[in-house]
Order: structure tokens, then sequence, then C-alpha cells
């Protein structure tokens, strides 16, 4: 629809305040705990949340739970079982404008099992 989309001489701008957030923890985490603060992260900074996606190993779960959000629209569901020679790891990817980041790595910790 736009064949000078990708050249030189197209003019673009991008917003600075748009950033990411990529956690990882090797830890499974609890939950219960998860829950409670992905749905507090998303009302408090909903508005600021343009895309969040996730991969979440919970404690004694055989199952990978995975995450996704726009906004304050939030949704998971489990997705298949984990691979016995995959890596059970969570991973959380947050994109959004002047996202708190030290304050998301530090609650995504405390959801540590």
């Amino acid at each position: 629809m736009e064949p000078n989309f990708l050249t030189e001489d197209h003019a673009h701008d991008h917003d600075e305040e748009i950033g990411s957030v990529s956690l990882v923890s090797e830890v499974p985490l609890n939950e219960k705990a998860f829950s409670t603060w992905i749905r507090q992260v998303t009302q408090t900074f909903g508005t600021d949340i343009l895309r969040m996606k996730g991969i979440i190993a919970f404690k004694d779960d055989p199952e990978r739970f995975v995450v996704k959000g726009v906004h304050m629209l939030l949704e998971g569901d489990y997705q298949r079982p984990w691979k016995q020679d995959e890596p059970r790891q969570s991973r959380l990817v947050f994109i959004g404008r002047d996202l708190p980041e030290q304050l998301l790595r530090d609650g995504f910790r405390q959801c540590q099992a």
C-alpha cells in the first residue's frame, strides 16, 4: 500500500517515550503472586502498556502459561505441556510508554516461588 515505506527518502517520526522491558526468570513463579501482580500492573500502567506478552513457568505446573495484553486488556491460558528438553523459563516483555522498568523487574522477581 505504501511502496516507499522502507526507502531512505521516507520520513517518519519515532516516539522516544516508547520502549520495552524484558523480564526473565529461571526460577518458577508462584501462580497466585503472578496473577495478582500482573493484574495490578495492567490496572496501574495499562494506559501506557501498548503490548505485553509472555510465557510463564509456574511452580509444579507441567504446562506453559501464555499471557498477553494490550493496555488494560489481559488474557492468559495454558498452551501446552513443557517439552522434556525445553528450559522451564519465564519470559515476559512489555512495550509501552515510559514504563517503570525497575518497578516491573522488582515485582516480577517477587513472584518467584
